[in-house]
């Protein structure tokens, strides 16, 4: 996929999300051949106004990784000051979020509030547009509509590229929704069709396996699709997608001893970049998602909460994997649970799934 002069490769992004896409869990997907991650949406205002804790997530890529920043506000200049910030830490892109359904972001009018005020929107994306040199790309991410009275995607994604977007991200679910719900691939199908064709399109929504992926790019047409919390813990789904898109085997799900190293090197991370004050709380997180779906992940969890101290609690679940693996070895051990994937890897040239056209796969 190509962003105006700037080549994505393979066409699956990571979204942006609160809390979850700091610098290492991004350089975990990075590592798993996503083509493009993009920093946690960081408030303009607060950025201008050199908050600590916003300041300390506009971070860049390791080792010369293209990346993008998302913005959120309803200030041009606000917005533009945030995106010259960007560009100074060497974002190959900046997105602005119209999508997030948040209350506290909702009630200050910004967000997905922004699609109730296209003009608004419009006066925003050409700030930003205008503070950035040209092949710095402005892209924009909001969702299907307000309500399932306002559905005005493809509206409204019209508009954000005729102000000087030059990518459209849609999340299928409205406002109202939330995260509750089904994602629409309609609506994504009504946008792609709106748009310019050299305007891609990213769909995004319920994305969690490899199927899903197909399902999207097929029944929309999107350009790429963009994958949030279907990688949390999953970051071997972007590597399926990659093998897929180049006609190779997907790998599938991991192995035990694959979970152990991947869990242990976003530990090694998170040593390096993450405030030590922070590390025991985003430790739980993970050994969350690296464990979900497992025999006695719940049991683990639970344990997760005691530790204070980040070293114990990395060996206790070091220690989970290997003894779960040479239970699953031994005579009467438990079965595997694994939702890293929850529904067959497709093989290449599998006539029984759909593939994508040539139009779609360009």
């Amino acid at each position: 996929m190509k962003i105006a002069h700037l080549d994505i490769e393979p066409d699956v992004l990571l979204a942006p999300m609160a809390a979850v896409t700091d610098l290492p869990f991004r350089t975990i997907c990075e590592e798993h051949g996503v083509g493009l991650t993009i920093t946690e949406f960081l408030s303009a205002n607060a950025l201008c106004a050199g908050a600590k804790k916003e300041l300390a997530k506009l971070t860049a890529s390791i080792g010369g990784r293209r990346f993008g920043v998302q913005i959120f506000g309803r200030e041009p200049e606000a917005l533009a000051l945030a995106a010259h910030m960007a560009r100074d830490i060497g974002a190959s892109l900046v997105d602005i979020n119209m999508g997030c359904p948040a209350k506290r972001v909702v009630a200050g009018l910004c967000g997905s509030a922004l699609m109730r005020e296209p003009e608004l929107a419009q006066g925003l994306v050409r700030a930003v547009r205008a503070a950035l040199p040209p092949e710095i790309p402005v892209t924009v991410k909001h969702r299907a509509g307000w309500d399932d009275r306002h559905l005005n995607a493809p509206e409204f994604a019209c508009a954000m590229v005729e102000a000087g977007a030059a990518m459209i991200t849609v999340h299928g679910r409205t406002r109202t929704q939330g995260f509750s719900g089904l994602s629409s691939l309609d609506i994504i199908k009504r946008t792609r069709a709106a748009l310019p064709r050299h305007i891609p399109l990213v769909g995004n929504g319920d994305v969690k396996t490899l199927e899903d992926y197909i399902r999207m790019r097929v029944e929309t047409g999107c350009d790429a699709v963009m994958i949030g919390r279907g990688a949390l813990g999953n970051p071997w789904l972007f590597r399926d997608i990659r093998a897929w898109l180049r006609a190779e085997t997907p790998p599938g799900p991991p192995s035990l001893a694959e979970r152990r190293t991947v869990f242990l090197r976003h530990v090694d991370l998170m040593r390096t970049h993450t405030p030590e004050k922070k590390i025991i709380h985003e430790l739980r997180k993970a050994v969350a998602w690296y464990t979900k779906g497992l025999p006695d992940s719940a049991v683990l969890r639970d344990q997760a909460q005691a530790p204070k101290d980040p070293a114990e609690l990395i060996a206790v679940t070091a220690r989970y994997f290997v003894e779960l693996g040479e239970r699953r070895r031994s005579p009467g051990g438990p079965a595997q649970c694994d939702n890293s994937v929850t529904a067959p890897v497709p093989e290449t040239g599998n006539p029984e799934l759909p593939t994508l056209s040539p139009a779609v796969a360009a």
